[in-house]
């Protein structure tokens, strides 16, 4: 059996779970690296990013370099002297850091690989309207989550979760996935699988302000779909054209109905106090949206306020 000296390198809060259950399970983590501290909120003040957070609560040596291929890093990298390297969302590790250990460098991604490789591979399941996910365990290679498979597991997606529900969901298993995965690696016992390339592979493109607005053009099922899959982070947006206002929106949660009608697409009236937009096979109903300049509210508390002027429309 081989003892296993850990890194950990991280940065977000979805990788807090999965350090926070190898230390449980009394893995030898001899470091974590993570992101740099960065200046937030109104004072500036700088802020830790969650994995050095609980790094320092398990005291743990944290490294927190600029350049993964600087000399400091590396004379860091011979000091620890792992023989393993844990990645959980951080960031792309150059070779001379992923082919240091002598057991490999391995990394947790929130799809079932090679499907939805890329920065948002939750979002994009739930935007294209998946009905099932998971999590993979791969070696890293010389590209961007295309190594050799360790193990996976699958998970289903609830027709009505947005993305926050199943980041959760994905975290807690993903912390299982990984001490499956350093059981395997510590009794020798790894069979890893290559990833096919061949098939017809969707993409987890980084999600940018072109992709996150809603096209009111799509059937009301992909318009729910984007909605929810960029809910609670970072939000789907349309602008309201308001009589003379034009606002950009961002809303956070919404139903539909599938419905024959000869209103004009993003027609916005208001039912049942929620906001009603025509699509081309039914209307939106949305109940969670936050105004510029405002704090996100219930629709039906909005609408208590909020003046919607006739002939206003979602563009």
């Amino acid at each position: 059996m081989k003892n296993l000296r850990i890194l950990f390198m991280g940065t977000p809060d979805f990788a807090v779970t999965i350090l926070d259950k190898i230390i449980a399970e009394k893995y030898n983590v001899v470091g974590a690296v993570t992101a740099v501290d960065k200046p937030a909120g109104r004072g500036q003040k700088l802020r830790f990013s969650a994995v050095k957070e609980a790094a320092l609560q398990h005291d743990l040596e944290v490294l927190q370099p600029t350049n993964l291929k600087s000399e400091s890093f590396q004379e860091d990298l011979n000091r620890l002297n792992p023989n393993l390297i844990i990645v959980v969302a951080f960031r792309m590790l150059p070779k001379k850091v992923w082919n240091f250990p002598a057991l490999g460098t391995f990394n947790l991604h929130a799809s079932l690989l090679p499907q939805y490789r890329g920065a948002a591979p939750i979002n994009w399941a739930i935007i294209n309207g998946e009905e099932k996910t998971g999590v993979t365990t791969f070696f890293i290679d010389e590209k961007i989550d295309t190594g050799e498979i360790i193990a996976k597991k699958e998970i289903a997606i609830d027709s009505a979760e947005n993305a926050g529900v199943l980041h959760d969901k994905l975290m807690h298993l993903g912390a299982d996935l990984v001490t499956e995965t350093l059981k395997l690696i510590q009794e020798e016992n790894v069979k890893t699988q290559k990833q096919n390339n061949f098939s017809p592979l969707k993409t987890a493109y980084k999600l940018n302000n072109e992709n996150t607005k809603i096209d009111w053009q799509q059937p009301a099922i992909k318009i729910y779909n984007h909605i929810r899959g960029l809910s609670p982070y970072p939000v789907a947006w349309t602008y309201l054209d308001n009589g003379n206002k034009e606002l950009r929106c961002k809303v956070y949660s919404a139903s539909y109905v599938i419905e024959n009608h000869q209103t004009n697409i993003g027609t916005v009236t208001k039912e049942d106090k929620k906001l009603k937009v025509a699509t081309q096979d039914g209307y939106i109903f949305i109940e969670e949206i936050q105004l510029p300049g405002k704090r996100k509210l219930p629709t039906k508390d909005l609408l208590n306020g909020f003046s919607l002027e006739e002939n206003s429309k979602m563009v």
